[in-house]
């Protein structure tokens, strides 16, 4: 938004400078982001009047001007074509210096002499473009220098403001944050009292209740729609960036600068029956003011009479009812539409206009009454008219008072950092236009109609602190209390995994909890998985119920870019929908597939395997801990290789290679084997204590028997285990064979057995009674025999 300072300080004006002007706005978030001066830098230029006009002799184009600036009579050549005998115009004598530091010397042009020139808006630095000279009212005092007579000492600041300072986006609104930052007064407008002289009004109904609550009008008769804008509100207006367009709607766009209302004025004899705010049909079209003719649909929101739409609501009149040359009586109407309704509508029809950029951001639902007094104040002191009353209707969905909100003392020294007195507190919030009680150790705030953007108590704290001032706030160094923090020996740390898994040449993955729900069924059907309301894709639609599909995904991403090797582990939550509540638990998974090994010239590679898995799932576990394997059927892994894992009865995750049906259905060109673990299961570990070394020899004794080929190896040991006694140390499977020599459905299991006592050497029939104990435990449970 930009904005005149010599305007603004008409509201308010503190003993302060442009630039600390500036500076304080931005440090209270209203970021201004340049200021440039009104007009270029130009010197002796005055006001003139065109006496007369005669073609030039020797050129069609030029015209030579006898020109008055009160004391003689200049004698012009001129190419503008608005020139004209009894036309003010700025007249730059010889000596004068324009903008670029061009200066005007005495001239011949085509052999007539020219003693200085008639200047343009864009000559004079006014305009970046011009069709020709500057036209200045007839009253306009002649001799007067230009700059002194349009306050041309002024600077324009620029603000960018934020989506939720809607309030800000107003001279009035500026003003009341300069007012409160220096603690100064506001001369806010009040319109001047006038005279209803007519009984006229003019029907509204409001059909969309809920996106225009309030809507304000008002029927003026007998207005002059030919008589000049004051230069004073022209300059205002083209120093916000706004070019004048005729009295009527040069004053509702002033208004809207100075209060923030947008406004609009139709012409009420192109109107038909009565106004209605209603949705408008998919068949209906308009022409706007810009003559731009677009389609409506069911969802745009239109100021319309009995026959026609008359304007898209909150963003552009129509053409065929706006003000124009023939216009006699305007029904001036001032309306609050809900910011939702009108948020995005103008850039689907490509515009961006000044209301539509007001209304997005909120527009103050008590100020259409006052907005329509203001403008009517104005159009009868420069257009005329006979006044009649205001028509408004106000709909149930209105916004209502605001409700107080509790503003703590404790809160603010502790969330802000700064001791702020009493008094300075409710001066603020006051200046800021809250209503203020307090209490003993509180105040109950209420926000004005215009703050959309105050709702909660962190909203007036930063309202207290950006007004006190972010370098106002003391500078303390920071204060840490160090503590040694539990750590206990009987739980891994999640490092300690992640580390475990890198070193086994892992990369940790981090993908999505929103997974493909194809996936998920596939790799999980056995949990319903929680759908989102509002997903980001149809590819990302449940939360995850196993963290392999992201990974399976990661993978054949990478096997599809010529990664042939790929190693992936991930740490993350999945989500479990119980009877009551989602239950969110913490898991570790992993995924293998390619070579065992990086491509090198010392080693045959190999493919990897079950054990492959296996073995970096056994690294995870601590020494001691209890996990059993147990042939397990899992519907998304091969039935021949893969296995539940157990610890303490309870099943804590799943390896195996995945099935084949799952590896087509995924699209994953190679064999790859998959973990999956709960992860408090894995931290918990054994606390390592020391045992004693014994003095005395130990022996191995080795045994290779003959059992079933569907007994497990660690059902074999688990059995010797159970069978031995204590001088039985260490079990080692060595190899497992089958084939010649071995009957069908058998294998022949090779063990080591290492014996040792801590008080003694043993004998051999130590030895021999033990072994004797284990082969008799391995034919009671398993049927084995030892292999001759």
């Amino acid at each position: 938004m930009k904005v005149s300072e010599q305007w603004l300080r008409t509201w308010v004006n503190p003993p302060i400078s442009t630039e600390a002007m500036v500076d304080q706005l931005t440090m209270a978030g209203l970021e201004v982001d340049g200021t440039e001066a009104a007009a270029g830098a130009f010197t002796d230029v005055v006001v003139a009047r065109v006496e007369s006009v005669e073609k030039h002799p020797d050129a069609d184009k030029l015209s030579v001007c006898q020109v008055s600036d009160g004391n003689e009579s200049l004698q012009i050549v001129c190419g503008a074509p608005n020139v004209r005998g009894g036309l003010a115009v700025a007249l730059a004598r010889v000596g004068a210096v324009l903008p670029g530091d061009f200066r005007i010397k005495p001239a011949k042009l085509r052999g007539v002499a020219s003693a200085g020139m008639l200047c343009s808006e864009k000559e004079l630095g006014l305009a970046e473009q011009s069709d020709g000279i500057l036209e200045l009212p007839a009253e306009a005092p002649i001799g007067a220098p230009l700059r002194d007579y349009l306050e041309l000492d002024d600077n324009v600041i620029e603000i960018d403001l934020t989506p939720n300072r809607g309030d800000c986006l107003s001279v009035a609104g500026i003003a009341r944050e300069l007012g409160t930052l220096n603690q100064c007064d506001v001369t806010e407008v009040i319109p001047a009292p006038y005279k209803q002289s007519i009984d006229d009004t003019f029907e509204v109904n409001i059909a969309a209740a809920e996106a225009c609550t309030h809507y304000a009008g008002r029927v003026i008769r007998g207005v002059d729609v030919s008589a000049p804008t004051p230069v004073w509100m022209v300059e205002r207006l083209r120093r916000s960036g706004i070019r004048s367009l005729g009295a009527v709607v040069d004053i509702t766009n002033y208004v809207m600068i100075e209060l923030g209302q947008p406004m609009h004025a139709f012409d009420l004899d192109q109107l038909d029956g009565r106004i209605h705010v209603r949705y408008a049909d998919d068949s209906e079209q308009i022409t706007l003011l810009d003559g731009k003719c677009i389609g409506l649909d069911s969802q745009t929101l239109v100021i319309a009479d009995d026959t026609r739409p008359l304007a898209l609501a909150g963003i552009m009149g129509g053409e065929n009812s706006g003000v124009s040359d023939q216009t006699r009586a305007i029904f001036l109407e001032s309306a609050f539409f809900m910011p939702e309704v009108i948020a995005g509508k103008a850039r689907s029809f490509g515009l961006h206009t000044d209301s539509s950029h007001r209304f997005e951001r909120g527009v103050d639902p008590q100020l259409q009454v006052h907005a329509v007094d203001r403008a009517t104040e104005l159009i009868l002191a420069i257009c005329g008219g006979e006044v009649g009353p205001v028509t408004q209707v106000v709909t149930e969905a209105h916004p209502q008072d605001r409700q107080p909100i509790d503003l703590r003392h404790e809160r603010i020294g502790r969330v802000l950092g700064v001791k702020l007195e009493h008094d300075e507190i409710v001066d603020i919030l006051q200046r800021l236009g809250m209503e203020v009680k307090s209490f003993n150790d509180s105040w109950m705030v209420k926000p004005p109609s215009f703050r959309f953007d105050i709702a909660i108590e962190a909203d007036l704290l930063e309202e207290l602190v950006r007004i006190h001032g972010y370098n106002n706030i003391p500078r303390t160094q920071p204060q840490y209390h160090a503590g040694m923090r539990e750590m206990p020996e009987s739980r891994q740390t999640l490092s300690r995994l992640r580390t475990s898994l890198v070193e086994r040449g892992y990369h940790e993955a981090i993908t999505y909890s929103f997974v493909d729900p194809n996936w998920q069924a596939l790799l999980d059907p056995a949990h319903a998985a929680v759908e989102l309301a509002n997903p980001l894709s149809s590819e990302m639609s449940v939360m995850r119920t196993s963290i392999w599909p992201g990974l399976l995904q990661a993978v054949r991403h990478n096997l599809n870019r010529q990664q042939n090797r790929v190693r992936l582990f991930e740490t993350g939550q999945v989500f479990l929908q119980g009877e009551t509540e989602l239950a969110q638990v913490e898991r570790i998974a992993g995924v293998i597939c390619g070579s065992l090994h990086e491509e090198q010239w010392a080693d045959q590679s190999r493919e990897v395997d079950f054990y492959d898995l296996k073995a970096d799932v056994e690294a995870l576990f601590s020494a001691g801990a209890d996990f059993d394997y147990r042939v397990d059927d899992h519907p998304a892994l091969h039935p021949g290789q893969s296995a539940a894992i157990y610890r303490d009865g309870e099943r804590v995750g799943w390896l195996g290679a995945l099935h084949p049906q799952t590896l087509t259905a995924l699209d994953l060109t190679k064999n790859a084997y998959v973990f999956e673990l709960d992860l408090e299961a894995v931290r918990a570990s054994h606390l390592p204590s020391f045992r004693s070394l014994s003095k005395f020899p130990e022996v191995r004794r080795d045994l290779a028997i003959l059992v079933n080929d569907s007994v497990s190896a660690q059902a074999i040991v688990r059995c010797i285990e159970q069978a031995s006694s204590k001088i039985l140390q260490e079990i080692r499977i060595f190899d497992v064979y089958t084939g010649k020599g071995v009957d069908k459905g058998l294998k022949s299991v090779a063990l080591g057995l290492i014996l040792q006592d801590f008080s003694r050497t043993l004998t051999d029939r130590d030895i021999d009674s033990e072994i004797d104990s284990v082969v008799t435990g391995l034919n009671k449970n398993f049927a084995a025999t030892l292999r001759e």
